[in-house]
């Protein structure tokens, strides 16, 4: 008898192979599913696909909720299940109907960015003396100019950079390409990382501390998402910004300066690699509360009678 959970290790195959999704995101599912396959299996449940029912599924939300988790990571969970749901009626298991499933309501997502002063400050905040500082620069350069995840910007290589069409090469979420630009000062920043480098390796970005000897491989030097965090928040701390300051905001704020500088949303939404437009349309809610702002400061007032 096939149970709950050999269905889904096809499933998450299927993410992967067909679906292209990164592995954070097949990891999260994995761990999402795999809560509900042992809650089954506490409440005595039968692990088999009609399990997944009504008044299982309005129990297990309870459940959830008296773990204390926020409503958006509930939200996570079942959105999960709705998805697992969503292939198996595709592949022709009859369970029951995706639709079924009402979502959470979670409130309106916040946009964290920095102010133009703020970047300035961030960006200046490497010391130059060092290769490491030099990366550093260039890191923080490259995120601002060109709003790329941090998955993205650690699995770049130099053959993805064209230096003459200040162009680089993306491989995003799903599998999708697509071509993102270098303003020219962070073309200049990784151009003068690059020279001061004599190693051959392919990573544009690798660590400079440490052991290092050449039986090492690309993929032992290649920068981490987590340490290009760590870097991020050293060098906020250092020139003292407030905010909780991580790669992601920087991505934000590159959206947030090209909407406000009068760029269309459909253009942002081809360099962010948003997949469906409504995910950029998160920014349009700061944009507007800054158009309004200006609106009130600089219009001229009806003058009094």
């Amino acid at each position: 008898m096939k149970t709950i959970s050999n269905y889904i290790d096809a499933y998450l195959k299927h993410m992967s192979i067909e679906k292209g999704s990164s592995p954070l995101t097949i990891r999260n599912y994995k761990h999402y599913l795999a809560r509900f396959e042992s809650w089954l299996e506490s409440e005595k449940i039968s692990p088999e696909l009609n399990s997944i029912n009504q008044e299982n599924l309005s129990n297990y939300r309870v459940y959830l909720a008296n773990l204390g988790l926020s409503r958006k990571t509930q939200g996570f969970h079942i959105i999960a299940i709705r998805s697992f749901l969503r292939w198996l009626t595709k592949t022709d298991h009859k369970v029951m109907s995706p639709d079924k499933i009402d979502l959470p309501k979670i409130p309106d997502r916040q946009v964290k960015f920095l102010s133009g002063e703020q970047v300035d400050r961030l960006l200046n905040a490497p010391t130059l003396s060092n290769l490491s500082g030099k990366r550093d620069k260039a890191i923080l350069e490259v995120l601002f100019s060109t709003g790329l995840r941090v998955s993205e910007l650690v699995a770049l290589d130099r053959d993805k950079l064209d230096f003459k069409r200040r162009e680089l090469g993306v491989t995003g979420k799903g599998g999708t390409a697509r071509v993102v630009f270098l303003s020219v000062r962070a073309a200049e920043w990784v151009e003068n990382y690059l020279r001061s480098r004599t190693d051959h390796y392919t990573p544009l970005f690798i660590r400079h501390r440490g052991k290092i000897d050449p039986s090492m491989s690309d993929r032992d030097l290649r920068l981490t998402p987590r340490s290009v965090q760590r870097l991020v928040k050293k060098y906020a701390r250092k020139v003292k910004i407030a905010e909780n300051v991580t790669p992601h905001v920087l991505r934000h704020s590159f959206a947030t300066d090209l909407l406000m500088a009068g760029a269309d949303i459909r253009s942002v939404q081809e360099m962010l690699g948003h997949k469906h437009i409504a995910t950029t349309q998160i920014y349009t809610h700061v944009t507007n509360k800054h158009l309004r702002e200006v609106h009130q400061t600089f219009h001229h007032k009806e003058s009094k009678a």
